[in-house]
């Protein structure tokens, strides 16, 4: 295993010269992934209607197409559904990555193409390993095998031979041998329909492979990760898996989570690498170790726009390309792809923490704020808020979701549910830190908590234990790529928790 694991991992830094060439000609090759995708998809349906033959630069893209939601696209990708080809993308779409956005919301289908799943997906599967091995010359990663943690959803076959299901899932039924031969558990446990049957099967095959790294949600892995502890009789991952060394994690903020990992991989040799993949594509992933941002993948087959915060939600926005953008600067980004989605808002939002390299961080969702007083808190001050407090007093926070309470006369609030794995030491002490670390944080929601004239201080509940683990359980979101709604200018998700809260 030496030997092979000497070749892989000098096939894997291979990569790394082309990741310096975007690197350094960022908007160069930028620039070219949009004219290869005007090019593609020229005479296709949607190419024709917006006139991609003589659309050669990028202004005259973005006067010439709208922005896109995916309600404004799916007429079009449900003909491609439907069985007809050529309306989005010009090669055949027989793949759809269903995904509901939110745990309340109805399901979206998004394409994805062939060459998203080798250009866009694959390659990054590989990229975080070159960027891996790269950071850590002398890994023994590839001396075992990687723990995946796919979707709880089957691949669905529709009547026209094509099919949909969870990414994870598709990504595993699509893998690639060099993929393949690494990972477990096998693709007939990995793609089980039944999310607690699956986990139990995981707990019994994977505890006897020699794996060296994990892959997933953490929220998900987690649960996983705690199961096989406890069917081993262990406390330490390490007794189990002597090899483990990396864990990538993507899908939600690993910050509520981080303490809880440390908690059952209790060793400072052990690394994470946080990623940023959708059902739409892979975009970013940490290159550093010094540093939780990610940098920006740019030769993906993924063309970048982002509109700055202040003007989301105006008439006609202005979505600005990569060479334009500020760094500090609160941007939803745009997304154009190799598997036909045109101008379409992904729903992150993100912040550039750097522009030599282009590198980001994810601060939230376009959908997922509270902004009911002018007070704009988005999921990264919540997060930082959270692991602030937890840290002083003790706690370990699993899950969360909060909205906003109007009083009756007076000032209004903001309401929390938060499910601990461990209390605060001081819950009192906790709901002070929180809202001081808010205030912070973000100078809105401090104008609005002045004297308690617009906000008064955070109504915060604790929720009994499972109570989020049985809420998704109900709702069949089990796994996969499933999260709890953080925050909501409505009360639909926190009136619904409280009330089983309360039974």
């Amino acid at each position: 295993m030496a030997l092979i694991n000497s070749i892989l991992s000098w096939v894997m830094k291979k990569r790394i010269h082309q990741i310096e060439l975007f690197i350094k000609y960022p908007v160069e090759v930028q620039q070219e992934v949009f004219r290869k995708l005007i090019r593609s998809a020229a005479h296709t349906e949607w190419g024709k209607k917006y006139g991609y033959q003589d659309t050669h630069k990028y202004e005259t893209f973005r006067e010439r197409v709208p922005i896109q939601s995916y309600d404004s696209l799916k007429p079009f990708i449900d003909r491609t559904m439907d069985g007809e080809q050529n309306i989005l993308w010009p090669t055949d779409i027989t793949w759809f990555s269903k995904s509901s956005g939110t745990t309340a919301g109805r399901s979206k289908f998004i394409p994805v193409s062939q060459e998203s799943l080798e250009d866009c997906h694959f390659k990054a599967g590989k990229d975080t390993l070159s960027l891996y091995c790269n950071n850590f010359p002398n890994t023994k990663l590839f001396d075992g095998r990687s723990l995946m943690l796919a979707g709880s959803k089957s691949i669905n076959k529709l009547s026209n031979g094509s099919f949909y299901g969870d990414l994870s899932a598709i990504l595993v039924e699509n893998l690639p041998f060099w993929a393949e031969f690494r990972t477990t558990p096998d693709p007939e446990i990995a793609l089980m329909d039944d999310w607690e049957a699956k986990i139990q099967r995981i707990v019994d095959t994977c505890s006897k492979e020699n794996v060296t790294s994990i892959t997933g949600v953490p929220s998900w892995l987690l649960v996983v990760c705690r199961q096989i502890l406890d069917a081993n009789g262990k406390s330490d991952l390490r007794e189990i898996w002597p090899g483990l060394e990396l864990f990538m994690h993507g899908g939600v903020s690993f910050e509520p989570y981080r303490e809880q990992f440390k908690s059952i991989i209790p060793h400072g040799d052990m690394h994470y690498l946080e990623t940023y993949n959708a059902s739409e594509g892979f975009f970013a992933m940490q290159d550093q170790t010094s540093h939780g941002d990610m940098l920006l993948m740019l030769d993906y087959g993924i063309f970048y726009e982002f509109i700055p915060m202040n003007e989301f939600g105006s008439e006609n926005p202005k979505a600005l390309c990569l060479g334009e953008v500020e760094k500090g600067v609160n941007y939803a980004m745009l997304i154009t792809t190799n598997a036909g989605l045109w101008r379409y808002m992904i729903g992150d939002t993100i912040e550039f923490t750097s522009t030599s390299p282009y590198r980001i961080r994810i601060t939230g969702r376009t959908k997922h704020f509270i902004n009911a007083f002018g007070e704009e808190l988005i999921v990264d001050n919540a997060e930082k808020a959270l692991a602030f407090a937890g840290k002083e007093t003790q706690a370990k926070v699993m899950d969360y979701t909060a909205a906003p309470v109007y009083m009756d006369e007076g000032a209004g609030a903001h309401e929390w549910i938060i499910e601990f794995e461990d209390q605060p030491d001081d819950f009192e002490k906790f709901v002070n830190i929180l809202d001081q670390k808010l205030r912070e944080e973000n100078s809105d929601y401090d104008a609005k908590r002045f004297n308690d004239k617009v906000l008064k201080r955070p109504i915060i509940h604790k929720a009994k234990p499972g109570l989020f683990y049985q809420w998704l359980k109900d709702k069949d979101k089990l796994g996969g790529q499933n999260k709890v709604p953080r925050l909501s200018n409505n009360r639909d998700y926190l009136n619904d928790l409280l009330e089983r809260n309360a039974k």
